[in-house]
């Protein structure tokens, strides 16, 4: 399900959020799926608990995943919320690039070198 790339430059807990993320939004993850255990899953990749911790903790920032104590972590039903966070954030850039008096292309330009700076982080949804 979660690899690990040692050889790569991003760093562990992002590539398990990045993976997690890709898989929320593919639908790949069904809402409601169980994540495994921070500890589970941190020993079944030979990671620290705090850094599959971080993971998680940013992927229920995100709304993508839900924290209920004891029962464990699940799947959001928040894939819609995410594409509302992302349609609104680009609602705003569009606003700004119109008032920086940014032709649409050289917006997209942007959007694209920013989404190329982060690597093995690809939309996610669809």
């Amino acid at each position: 399900m979660i690899t690990i790339d040692t050889d790569s430059p991003v760093p562990p807990y992002e590539q398990v959020r990045a993976q997690f993320a890709r898989n929320i939004g593919d639908r790949s993850l069904a809402v409601g799926t169980r994540l495994p255990t921070v500890r589970g899953l941190a020993t079944d990749l030979g990671l620290a608990v705090n850094t599959v911790a971080r993971a998680y903790r940013e992927l229920e920032e995100a709304g993508l995943v839900v924290t209920r104590g004891r029962a464990g972590t699940f799947v959001a039903a928040a894939g819609s919320h995410g594409r509302q966070r992302a349609l609104q954030a680009a609602q705003e850039y569009a606003a700004l690039v119109q008032r920086l008096g940014i032709d649409g292309e050289e917006a997209l330009d942007i959007v694209r070198a920013a989404l190329l700076a982060r690597p093995n982080q690809p939309p996610t949804g669809g």
